[in-house]
């Protein structure tokens, strides 16, 4: 196969994707939405965490919220876990890198909150640590996963929100990722400041 061709079968894995994970991945955003709007007008926040590209999907959402997205309104409370690096690594080294997300949440959490946790795979043990964390704090959970989510889908409770990416491959699943993020943006927008004309 050329690189061209490669490169077409890429877009079009992806977009065949893309297509069909909008109907088994849309009830859950909106759930999860509406969950993220209850807890924040509740005086609530967010936190956020994930690893590597899963980390920067993290980032990516908090920054979303806290300027905005794609129109202007209040920012949000919304905090990624990972980017103190100053914080992430302190607690890596006092305690260990498995209980970094866990220690934050059981800092910063408060009963209310929402903690969305980010995982390609569901089996990254800091992540399922984080779970535990807000769970013991009576937040509630999002979890992005892929595949069949994992040990995450496990740990979920009734009340929590699984959106799992029907998927094998770790760049799929985190391209349907972004994609949902960008959901969650639009839809958070539209439940506090209605449809756009």
């Amino acid at each position: 196969m050329d690189l061209l061709s490669r490169i077409e079968s890429q877009f079009g894995e992806s977009a065949r994707l893309l297509q069909s994970a909008a109907e088994v991945l849309a009830g859950p955003i909106a759930g999860a939405a509406e969950m993220m709007v209850q807890s924040l007008l509740g005086n609530g926040k967010i936190l956020v965490c994930g690893n590597g590209a899963s980390a920067a999907a993290a980032q990516h959402f908090a920054a979303k919220m806290m300027a905005r997205f794609e129109r202007e309104r209040p920012q949000l409370a919304v905090l990624a876990l990972s980017a103190d690096n100053a914080v992430l690594t302190a607690l890596s080294n006092a305690y260990s890198f498995r209980q970094a997300y866990a220690k934050q949440v059981a800092t910063l959490g408060q009963p209310g909150d929402v903690l969305l946790v980010i995982s390609s795979s569901g089996r990254s043990d800091n992540v399922l640590d984080a779970i535990e964390a807000a769970q013991e704090r009576d937040m509630h959970v999002v979890a992005l996963t892929g595949r069949h989510g994992g040990r995450v889908a496990e740990l979920l409770r009734e009340e929590d929100v699984h959106i799992c990416v029907p998927h094998e491959r770790p760049a799929r699943i985190q391209e349907v990722h972004v994609l949902a993020i960008h959901c969650l943006c639009d839809g958070i927008d539209c439940l506090l400041m209605g449809e756009e004309n």
